[in-house]
């Protein structure tokens, strides 16, 4: 039945994004925030299928710490399953993700629609200075920048390295951070066909203020935040690893 439900589910996904991603070409011509709510729509749309038909729900702790505009979010990354539910749950969001995912039909044209910061894999400095540069631009228009810390997504019951770009825009541009654990990858693994049923357990920490502050401070306050929360929520670690610490992923 689980997977039945995850096809059934998989179906919606892609005619969802087909009719998004071809609407988002002519969503172009609308005001940001008008655009992003509408796309958006694609997010909550499968937020709420994924509720019905595969019972995957999720809790969120700390809403009230949700700056109104003008902010940086660095968060875990195990799913596909928050890029859809921080588009519910967050602010219109300027995500910082691989170019090559704008080349991505349907899927990538609404991405395009969001005015997102794509780096190419790879290329370094270059890369932060693009980040740091865009990113500083975005924050001054009163949008929240999206940053996934550790680059890709990593397993429950793993951390990755978290890396300098997000510290370098927060100290360079003095917006605070908003730092989420969660743990959806126990429900919705990377690379996996099946949603297993259940809830998602969702943290948002207080801002972190980065005025007068150095990079790596900024990456370490994010960083002991992040995963002090995931020793938490996981479950998975206690039924699969007994009482052993987190694993350092291998890095790509």
């Amino acid at each position: 039945m689980l997977w039945i439900r995850s096809a059934i589910y998989f179906g919606f996904m892609v005619l969802s994004a087909i009719v998004f991603g071809v609407l988002a070409v002519f969503a172009r011509v609308m005001p940001f925030n008008k655009r992003a709510g509408f796309i958006g729509l694609f997010a909550r749309s499968n937020i709420w299928f994924l509720q019905l038909v595969c019972g995957l729900k999720f809790e969120v702790e700390g809403r009230e710490n949700i700056p109104k505009q003008g902010f940086i979010c660095m968060a875990k990354h195990q799913s596909t399953w928050e890029t859809y539910a921080f588009q519910q749950i967050l602010p219109p969001i300027t995500w910082i993700l691989k170019r090559e995912l704008l080349r991505v039909p349907f899927f990538g044209w609404g991405l395009a629609s969001l005015e997102p910061i794509a780096i190419e894999r790879g290329s370094g400095k270059k890369a932060i200075m693009q980040i740091i540069k865009e990113g500083t631009d975005r924050l001054q228009k009163g949008r929240m920048v999206l940053i996934f810390p550790e680059g890709t997504r990593i397993a429950p019951g793993k951390r990755g390295e978290y890396k300098i770009g997000g510290g370098m825009l927060a100290a360079k541009s003095g917006f605070p951070v908003l730092p989420i654990a969660h743990n959806a990858g126990e429900y919705w693994a990377r690379h996996s066909f099946v949603k297993k049923p259940g809830v998602i357990k969702m943290v948002i920490g207080k801002p972190i203020e980065t005025q007068g502050k150095k990079a790596d401070e900024i990456m370490r306050e994010v960083e002991s935040f992040i995963e002090g929360e995931m020793a938490r929520i996981t479950t998975l670690r206690e039924h699969q690893h007994g009482d052993r610490p987190l694993q350092t992923a291998p890095q790509a």
